[in-house]
């Protein structure tokens, strides 16, 4: 019971990351953010493999899961401390999140609750052609508490995960056990008392 209670909670908890990283992706996708993209990527494929190990107990698959659990909460952290400007960090800096491929922000700087945006005219004389510049103005929720709110969700979800994949693992080794030494018998080729037939023989006078 408690296996089944303990694996059905974990199986719950992958599917809300899995909903949650899907919301993420689009919205990451939206704004060109590409290491969140490829870290949202590898996070989807090994939540579907610890999903898969839970459902089909294989404890390597869940161990595995929750190792990238230790891994994404760090990068979730430092996503924290980069919209936060912890530090040296800052979020207007193009090679940490876009690789230095584009000028792109989070899609939520535009697009965040309440926010207005005016285009500048005539833009600056540093402002790439290929680009408009634009004021924004309004917003209830600033972008970067928006990025700090998913984030947030990301590393509760990972640690409930983390807790439940370790608690996941241990059951799953116990029920191995108990079953190796219950079939253990087997393994010494017990036979039980067999039926054996006796012909007594009579001697025959001729």
């Amino acid at each position: 019971m408690g296996c089944c209670s303990g694996r059905c909670t974990l199986a719950f908890i992958c599917g809300m990351q899995l909903i949650s990283i899907l919301e993420r992706q689009i919205f990451d996708f939206l704004g060109y953010q590409w290491a969140p993209i490829l870290a949202n990527f590898i996070h989807i494929i090994t939540v579907i493999l610890g999903l898969f190990g839970t459902v089909q107990l294989r404890p390597r698959y869940v161990t595995g899961y929750a190792v990238w659990l230790v891994l994404w909460v760090a990068w979730n952290v430092f996503i924290i401390c980069f919209y936060l400007e912890v530090g040296d960090l800052s979020k207007d800096t193009d090679l940490i999140m876009t690789f230095n491929i584009s000028m792109h922000r989070s899609w939520w700087m535009e697009n965040g609750p309440g926010c207005r945006v005016t285009p500048v005219t005539p833009p600056p004389s540093w402002a790439p052609e290929d680009h408009r510049y634009i004021s924004i103005a309004g917003c209830l929720l600033e972008y970067q508490y928006v990025e700090v709110a998913h984030s947030s969700l990301q590393i509760i979800l990972a640690l409930a995960g983390f807790i439940y994949a370790c608690y996941v693992v241990k059951l799953i080794s116990e029920e191995e056990d108990s079953f190796d030494f219950i079939g253990g018998f087997d393994s010494y080729g017990y036979q039980g008392p067999q039926k054996t037939s006796h012909l007594q023989l009579q001697p025959m006078y001729m």
